[in-house]
């Protein structure tokens, strides 16, 4: 017989309980001994600084940045991703802007870099583009790019790594060689092009004529017409140091003035237009100013060593369009023309209506109903740019068109905004209830409203 009382009992229940663990302080230093994981970089990685920057640098002052797309799609994506602050300088009817870089380079004491584009899968270079770095702060440099690239033929290439270094710029240098000047017209007509149809977020072109020409000025404000991009026109630079001196005094002013080495920047002041605001001395850091004393001091810049190629031979893969992974754009407020737009919206029979900036094809503001503005604004945008077109081609001049356009349903309005240069306003009206020419006068009649 057993001698369990219960078939659920414990067998063992005179057996007296373990005492209590006593504290022997382990539970006390258990969070110090807690270590979280940490994800450390590989040896050899890039630091944190280069990381920003375009491309990965492969020694000898030589950085290379592989494309599956063209030269200028690809360029287009960094600057959109990156959102880096750079000079472009670009060569018209003259090579010059290399060898302004070289001295520059040279009185600085620093190389100049390549920026290599290789193609994806084969290694070899479609474009490679010179640009260089020089201080304009104790912790700042400033780089500088010349669009006259190597390592390509194909003359479309070309002009759309120049077009994109360009507009993606904070200031474009365009340095104009000796031409007639009946010739200037004709140079500078495909700019005005593409300020009005490509994306163009550089509101800042600066003009050196290395001879005397006479009708730059004229035509150089002809090619900014209808935008709003600021355009000034040096005296005749004859010498690097000139030229330096004049794009280093723009850059200051356009980020205030330039303060000596070291010393904190002073708050930034209204930019100048004219062309007697360019031939103003411009004022210098220490660091620009020993480069300036310098170019001219016949310094050679230091050689740089070819290119290595080592690639194993693979088949080379088709340039792809470039994928849509731009940044998303930040998108500009004015209280003026939001008021303004608000008053449109309050005419009979507006549906909708949307200020856009012309050159870069982003709403500025947007009343009503109907299609978002990001569709009114580039949609707008590229009917000014067809319009436009056509008034050139046919002789017709390049004032920016004012257009009433009749559909199936309804009207499109399409007109510039009042002292709101490189501004226009699209406005979609009900055709049942809306009088089209009522509505374009009543619309003229709102102008005042922008004089605030």
């Amino acid at each position: 017989m057993s001698n369990y009382t219960s078939r659920t009992g414990s067998p063992y229940t005179d057996r007296p309980a373990p005492p209590p663990i006593e504290n022997d302080g382990w539970e006390s230093t258990r969070a110090q001994t807690a270590l979280a994981t940490q994800i450390m970089d590989r040896e050899g990685d890039a630091p944190p600084a280069y990381r920003q920057e375009i491309g990965r640098p492969v020694g000898n002052d030589v950085r290379e940045l592989f494309v599956a797309c063209a030269p200028g799609e690809a360029l287009q994506q960094q600057f959109e991703h990156l959102h880096p602050e750079f000079i472009a300088v670009h060569d018209l009817a003259t090579r010059s802007s290399r060898q302004l870089l070289r001295g520059i380079a040279a009185a600085s004491n620093r190389a100049v870099q390549k920026l290599v584009l290789r193609r994806q899968g084969g290694g070899a270079p479609v474009a490679t583009i010179d640009f260089i770095e020089v201080p304009v702060s104790a912790q700042e440099t400033l780089r500088i790019y010349s669009t006259d690239i190597d390592d390509t033929t194909d003359a479309a290439a070309r002009h759309a790594v120049a077009r994109t270094l360009l507009a993606y710029s904070q200031l474009g240098v365009m340095m104009v060689g000796a031409m007639p000047a009946e010739n200037i017209h004709a140079l500078l007509r495909p700019w005005h092009e593409e300020l009005i149809r490509s994306p163009w977020l550089n509101r800042n072109l600066l003009l050196l004529p290395l001879t005397n020409t006479p009708a730059l000025t004229t035509n150089g404000q002809n090619m900014v017409r209808g935008t709003s991009i600021t355009l000034r026109t040096t005296p005749v630079v004859t010498r690097p140091a000139d030229a330096w001196n004049f794009i280093n005094g723009t850059w200051g002013r356009l980020r205030g003035a330039v303060s000596p080495l070291g010393a904190p920047a002073a708050p930034a002041r209204s930019v100048t237009t004219d062309r007697a605001a360019a031939s103003q001395p411009p004022v210098q850091s220490q660091a620009a100013a020993r480069v300036s004393a310098q170019i001219d001091a016949g310094y050679r810049a230091p050689a740089l060593p070819d290119d290595p190629s080592g690639f194993a031979p693979t088949n080379l893969l088709p340039l792809r369009p470039m994928p849509d992974v731009r940044a998303r754009p930040v998108p500009m407020q004015d209280e003026v023309l939001e008021v303004y737009v608000h008053q449109v919206c309050e005419l009979n029979g507006v549906v909708g209506c949307c200020v856009f900036d012309i050159g870069s094809g982003l709403p500025v503001a947007h009343g009503g109903a109907g299609a978002p503005p990001e569709e009114l604004a580039r949609h707008g945008r590229a009917l000014l740019s067809a319009m436009g077109t056509t008034s050139r081609a046919l002789g017709l001049g390049h004032t920016l068109p004012d257009a009433a356009i009749t559909l199936g349903s309804h009207h499109l309005l399409l007109r510039s905004v009042a002292k709101h240069a490189g501004m226009a306003l699209l406005t979609v009206l009900d055709r049942t209830n809306a009088n089209l020419t009522l509505a374009r006068l009543q619309i003229e009649r709102l102008d005042p409203l922008l004089d605030r």
